[in-house]
């Protein structure tokens, strides 16, 4: 296998590693906060109007349920790990793969936080940074705390990538 296409597997694990490592914390995190703020079926949800042409919704819980949406949304929560991750490794270089550096990745997973607050949570209702939402504070913190769990998931996921890695590459 090429070192391209090593690199492009490497990155999608880490990718959807990172993410798998952000839902088991949130789940452990549950008793203690609650649930996630993010409902991936609300997501999916947004994703299958965006054909009939609703972008933007008052309030994405009224919007009408559609078929699959469950299944989009989770699929699309992983698909987007991903493509966060190929965008952590072009920013920072794929030498990044062969040694990884916790800083920034947790930088990366801060700052990644701009999607929902600035795209998502105001396309379903809840306001810039869910300034809309019943709680504001606490669905930021909520943001905050898995996105930040995501920036560590890509780290500790690509500790042992390297290690394969620099065993047989």
């Amino acid at each position: 296998m090429g070192v391209d296409a090593t690199s492009f597997l490497s990155t999608a694990a880490i990718g959807l590693c990172a993410t798998l490592f952000m839902d088991i914390l949130a789940l452990i995190l549950k008793p203690a906060f609650g649930p996630p703020s993010a409902g991936y079926c609300l997501v999916g949800r947004w994703l299958c109007h965006m054909p009939g042409g609703t972008v933007r919704h008052a309030n994405i819980v009224s919007a009408a349920p559609k078929r699959f949406e469950c299944v989009i949304g989770w699929s699309a929560h992983y698909a987007l790990g991903a493509l966060y991750a190929f965008a952590f490794v072009a920013i920072v270089s794929r030498e990044w793969l062969m040694q990884p550096m916790v800083l920034p990745a947790i930088l990366f997973g801060i700052a990644s936080i701009l999607v929902p607050f600035l795209l998502m949570q105001p396309s379903f209702g809840l306001g810039i940074a869910a300034s809309k939402a019943p709680a504001p504070m606490q669905a930021r913190m909520k943001s905050l705390v898995a996105h930040t769990a995501f920036g560590v998931g890509l780290y500790l996921s690509a500790v042992p990538i390297s290690y394969v890695l620099h065993t047989h590459f």
